[in-house]
C-alpha cells in the first residue's frame, strides 16, 4: 500500500504545474524563482515600460520642482527614481535636481526605493515597513497636508485615491511621470497566454502590476474572451497577484486572488508552492497514492510528465474515482479527437505508460474504462458522487 507520510521528493513543490507571468519588469527574476522550484513557466509581458527621458511632461515637472521646491517628495519605485535622476543629468539639470531635494522630506515606498535615493546622495525621512502606498498616504494625511506642496513620482500606473486625496487634505501636488506602461509591441505571446487561461492548460497566473492585470482583461475583452477569462480565473486557474493594488483590476471584474503578506517576488513565489498543491487531487489507487497535478502526476511522491490527452483522460476518471467512464464520454473529454473512440484507446495506453503502474487504470469490457480506487476509499466516493 502506499505510505501516507510526507516524502522527500527530488522534484520542487510547483513540479507538474504550469504557471503565467504577465510581468514585463524583473520577469526573469520571477520567472527563474518559479523555474527553480519546478514550474513550467508560459512569460508574457503584457505590458512595456517605456522611460520618458525624452519626454516633454518629465521635462517639464523637473524644472518646476527645481524652480519651486516641494515641502514634500514621495518615490514609489527604484527603477523610477534612478531614470529621473538620469534624464535631469541629461538635460544638464542633475545637480540642480539632487540639491533642490538636499532641503526636501522624502518619503520612499520600499527599501529599493530607499537605496536609489541614497545612491543619489540624498537621504529619505520615513519608508513603510509594509511598502504600501496606502501606509504612505496614511501617514501624510495624519500628519497634515493642508497648504503644503507634495511632488510624486509617478511609476506609469495611477495611484487610486493616492493623488485624490491629497489633494482633499489641501495639499498642492505635482506628478513627476517618469515612465509609462504601454501594450507590448508583440501582443503574440499576450494571445497565447489568454488562451491557456481559456483553455485551462495553465495553473495559475502572476500578476505583479495593476496596469498588466488591467492590460490582459482588455485584450481578453479585444478578442470577445472576457467572459471565457473571467470564468477560468474564478474557478480553475489561480490568479496570484503581488499585493492589494495589483489585484484591484481582477477584483473590480469579480475575481477573487490570493496575496503574499509581504508585496515581494519571492513570497508570491511561496505563496503559491502551497496554494498549487493544496488544490492538487490525491487519491488512493490501485495501492498507489496518486496526485493530479496540472501537467504532471505523483505517483508515490514520484513525478511523472504525462501528455495533454492522457492528462484529460485522467481528469474525466478522476471526476469520479472508482466508477467506469465510457468510451464515448472519454472521447468527448480529449480536445479536438473528432468521433473515433480509437483515439481513446491511443491515448489511454499512452497514458498508462506514462503513468509507469498500468493497473492505476482498468479496463472494464465493452463500458469503458475505471480509476482502480482502492476498496477502503470507495464508499467515501461513491457519496460524494
Amino acid at each position: 500500500m502506499y505510505d501516507e507520510r510526507e516524502q522527500s521528493p527530488e522534484h520542487g513543490p510547483l513540479a507538474g504545474f504550469t504557471v503565467g507571468v504577465t510581468a514585463a519588469r524583473r520577469a526573469d527574476e520571477l520567472g527563474a524563482l518559479l523555474e527553480r522550484r519546478g514550474a513550467a513557466v508560459l512569460h508574457a509581458p503584457a505590458l512595456r515600460i517605456v522611460p520618458l527621458s525624452d519626454d516633454s511632461e518629465l521635462l517639464a515637472a523637473t524644472k518646476e520642482i527645481i524652480g519651486r521646491v516641494p515641502d514634500i517628495a514621495v518615490a514609489t519605485t527604484a527603477i523610477g527614481f534612478r531614470g529621473w535622476v538620469e534624464a535631469a543629468d541629461g538635460w544638464g539639470l542633475g545637480e540642480d535636481l539632487l540639491e533642490r531635494l538636499r532641503g526636501v522630506r522624502i518619503l520612499a515606498r520600499g527599501p529599493k526605493v530607499k537605496g536609489a535615493i541614497r545612491a543619489a546622495g540624498l537621504t529619505e525621512e520615513w519608508s513603510p515597513a509594509s511598502e504600501s502606498m496606502a501606509e504612505v498616504l496614511d501617514r501624510l494625511l495624519e500628519e497634515g497636508v493642508d497648504g503644503l506642496r507634495i511632488a510624486v513620482q509617478l511609476h506609469g500606473e495611477p495611484l487610486p485615491g493616492f493623488v485624490e486625496s491629497l489633494r482633499a487634505g489641501g495639499a498642492e501636488v505635482v506628478g513627476v511621470p517618469v515612465y509609462r506602461w504601454l501594450p507590448p509591441e508583440d501582443i503574440g505571446p499576450v494571445d497565447r497566454l489568454i488562451d491557456a487561461v481559456v483553455a485551462r492548460t495553465l495553473d495559475a497566473v502572476t500578476f505583479t502590476s495593476a496596469p498588466a492585470a488591467a492590460s490582459l482583461l482588455s485584450r481578453a475583452e479585444e478578442r470577445d474572451l472576457l467572459d471565457d477569462l473571467l470564468a477560468a480565473l474564478g474557478h480553475d486557474v489561480l490568479p496570484a497577484c503581488v499585493g492589494p493594488v495589483t489585484a484591484l483590476p481582477l477584483q473590480a471584474r469579480g475575481v477573487d486572488t490570493v496575496q503574499p503578506e509581504r508585496f515581494r517576488l519571492g513570497p508570491l513565489v511561496q505563496l503559491l508552492c502551497r496554494e498549487l498543491p493544496s488544490r492538487a487531487r490525491t487519491l488512493p489507487v490501485a495501492g498507489h497514492r496518486v496526485e493530479i497535478r496540472g501537467h504532471a502526476v505523483l505517483v508515490d511522491g514520484g513525478l511523472r510528465p504525462v501528455p495533454p490527452a492522457g492528462m484529460s483522460l485522467l481528469r474525466a476518471l478522476a471526476r469520479r474515482p472508482g466508477w467506469v467512464v465510457s468510451r464515448a464520454e472519454l472521447l468527448r473529454a480529449l480536445p479536438g479527437a473528432g468521433r473515433d473512440e480509437h483515439a481513446v484507446e491511443t491515448a489511454m495506453a499512452r497514458l498508462r505508460t506514462a503513468l509507469g503502474a498500468p493497473k492505476l487504470i482498468q479496463t472494464v469490457v465493452k463500458r469503458g474504462y475505471r480509476l482502480a480506487l482502492d476498496p477502503a476509499a470507495d464508499t467515501k466516493y461513491d457519496a460524494a458522487v
